[in-house]
């Protein structure tokens, strides 16, 4: 007896539901809300998106109570849509995710291009400056500090006293601070 008095308030809920009757949508949204939003709670576990999501069904319903084909029973028909709401939010969601995530990569991949680009034209500033250096002078920088050599094996190799080196380091890096000062030696 209860599931069938259950059935006839269905169907009149969902006639005055189509007939467009605020009054029996406002016994349709009150009898059921709490159990969606249960239910939807315990999908999303997220309160504000529980209720977001439930009157978003609600209000889906009310917007399309003339054209409603509901075979199962309201009960069901609205926790299915409840359902299918939870799973469009989270497909909007990691398509949203998918987007910030490509947006993130390509902002990266850009300031490395550009921060690649300037290394370049530094590197380049700094090469120039460097054949700019008197010879023995250019010889002992790039023994120094390219070829990571100590100042004793630069005068050895070079033929030259250690004081000697340690002038022609001075020297180097007064003149790239003032030429390439995009490096700091």
């Amino acid at each position: 007896m209860m599931k069938n008095s259950t059935i006839y308030i269905e169907k009149l809920l969902i006639q005055e539901l189509k007939d467009g009757n605020q009054n029996g949508y406002k016994t349709l949204f009150d009898q059921y809300y709490f159990w969606l939003y249960n239910y939807v709670y315990k999908l999303s576990n997220d309160p504000v998106l529980s209720e977001d999501l439930v009157q978003n069904v609600m209000l889906k319903l009310w917007e399309k109570k003339s054209s409603l084909q509901i075979t199962t029973s309201l009960k069901n028909y609205l926790f299915r849509a409840c359902y299918n709401e939870f799973l469009m939010h989270l497909r909007q969601q990691k398509k949203e995710y998918s987007t910030l995530e490509a947006l993130k990569w390509e902002s990266i991949l850009e300031i490395y291009t550009e921060e690649e680009n300037q290394f370049e034209t530094d590197w380049l500033k700094l090469e120039k400056a460097i054949e700019k250096l008197p010879k023995k002078c250019r010889e002992v920088f790039k023994l120094s500090r390219f070829e990571q050599k100590k100042h004793k094996e630069i005068a050895n190799i070079l033929g030259i006293s250690t004081k000697t080196v340690e002038v022609h380091i001075s020297k180097a890096l007064r003149f790239l601070k003032a030429n390439a000062s995009i490096f700091f030696f």
